[in-house]
């Protein structure tokens, strides 16, 4: 990664989303300034309908702000059409969703090799994909079809689809909602350890404390607006991380 730890991957400035369904105006956002830098680890929390999901859809490109100014790796998402939006999400951003969103048919392998065709990386494709899965404990599960996984190895799959692209950032909505106890606090750690180990910055959208809990940078919605931006102290295993 060439990021520096201080480099801003998003700056957004007085963004607003408003809905307009019916003649009825929905107001998703109403005025987000916030910034993230590379290589943070942050949880997007709030009540239901505050705008966790609508924010991280804004940042991932998959949807456009009313009003207001967003930047994503030095891009003026703003200013750009959907087949640049199509190539940002495609060669830049990593995604991990609630649902999964595999592909039914595919292996394991074939799932994270998918976006690397996409991506055209070559002879690299398939090495790259066996060596993301085996980084997340999925080696032996390369030649299965998702519907011979737990839910937790599925998740596992996913993140190693989003990663295995070598993204600078990754979004994630409500990543362990599905997951029990034990699996979300594997696919945590293993998310932190690629956060540390490879500088890949994430953003949660997320209901669940666990996911709190790993989080360094805590940043409160409620009706849209940013009510609570807090950072909090590195935990003892982070300390021991480093030295």
């Amino acid at each position: 990664m060439n990021d520096s730890p201080s480099h801003v991957l998003v700056s957004a400035r007085n963004v607003t989303k408003v809905y307009n369904t019916d003649k009825i105006e929905s107001h998703a956002l109403r005025g987000i300034t916030l910034e993230v830098r590379s290589g943070e680890f942050i949880a997007i929390v709030g009540p239901s309908g505050s705008g966790k999901t609508t924010l991280l859809n804004l940042v991932g490109a998959l949807d456009s702000s009313t009003t207001g100014e967003l930047r994503v790796l030095g891009k003026d998402l703003c200013a750009m059409n959907k087949r640049l939006r199509a190539d940002m999400r495609l060669h830049s951003l990593g995604f991990v969703f609630q649902a999964y969103n595999l592909i039914p048919v595919l292996t394991s392998q074939e799932n994270v090799e998918f976006v690397l065709e996409l991506q055209d990386v070559g002879n690299e494709r398939r090495q790259r994909a066996t060596e993301t899965l085996q980084q997340l404990g999925l080696g032996e599960f390369a030649d299965r079809r998702p519907n011979e996984l737990s839910g937790g190895q599925q998740q596992r799959v996913a993140v190693a689809r989003a990663v295995a692209s070598r993204p600078r950032l990754v979004l994630a909505d409500e990543p362990t909602a599905n997951l029990d106890g034990e699996n979300a606090e594997i696919l945590l750690k293993m998310m932190k350890d690629l956060n540390h180990d490879h500088g890949i910055t994430f953003i949660f959208s997320t209901h669940d404390p666990r996911v709190v809990a790993h989080a360094q940078r805590v940043v409160t919605l409620v009706d849209g607006r940013v009510s609570k931006d807090e950072k909090k102290e590195p935990s003892v295993a982070d300390h021991s991380k480093e030295e």
